[in-house]
């Protein structure tokens, strides 16, 4: 019971309190240190308390993995590519054009220390640390959707929320299947880049 208890304080701290404050004005470096803290703290529970090691998981299905990814990279593409065609013609595919350069360091340093860390959080160490909590998959998967977007608040667009809420259970369903980080690291970071690239990267907090 109690351990049933401190689970359900560290949920609530790391996935709904956090997340939340960051939304609110105070200093940049505070959020920087609660920030690098939590990580930490999952590290350290994932390594000392789960018992983890990391490792690339044996027999990966590296070839449906990539087909079923690349369907819905096509599906994405061309509903962003139509959003940004009529909404916001000035940014489409402006930073690829206009700055070659800055768009390939962008993708490098996001894939490694934005992707990763995002699902280290948001999926390994939530998978293992609260879905035996649940009994319903269906639920599990929805509040992990949703949390995942609600750590995109701070942003303080609609916009982002309901794209990181999709992604989201994208991400989630990729996890539950696979169980590799890896994997839904590299899928999280084709979407993200995909977004990057077509133009939407300003709202998502990448520089332009």
């Amino acid at each position: 019971m109690k351990s049933v208890s401190y689970k359900l304080s560290e949920f609530f701290i790391i996935f709904i309190l956090v997340p939340v404050s960051f939304a609110i004005e105070y200093p940049v470096v505070i959020k920087m240190i609660i920030g690098l803290l939590g990580f930490f703290y999952v590290v350290f529970v994932l390594l000392r308390i789960e018992k983890n090691k990391f490792k690339i998981a044996q027999n990966l299905n590296w070839k449906q993995f990539f087909k079923q990814t690349l369907i819905q990279l096509s599906a994405i593409a061309i509903l962003t590519s139509l959003y940004m065609w009529f909404v916001d013609p000035p940014n489409f595919y402006t930073v690829v054009v206009n700055k070659p350069l800055l768009w390939l360091m962008i993708l490098l340093i996001y894939s490694i220390f934005s992707v990763y860390p995002q699902e280290l959080i948001y999926r390994t160490f939530f998978f293992q640390r609260y879905q035996s909590l649940f009994k319903s998959k269906t639920v599990f998967i929805i509040l992990n959707a949703a949390l995942f977007s609600l750590a995109h608040l701070f942003f303080r667009n609609g916009l982002v929320m309901v794209l990181t809420f999709i992604g989201g259970i994208l991400f989630a369903l990729t996890f539950q299947k696979t169980k590799s980080t890896l994997l839904v690291s590299i899928e999280h970071a084709i979407y993200g880049c995909w977004l990057f690239t077509v133009g939407m990267g300003s709202m998502l907090g990448f520089p332009s």
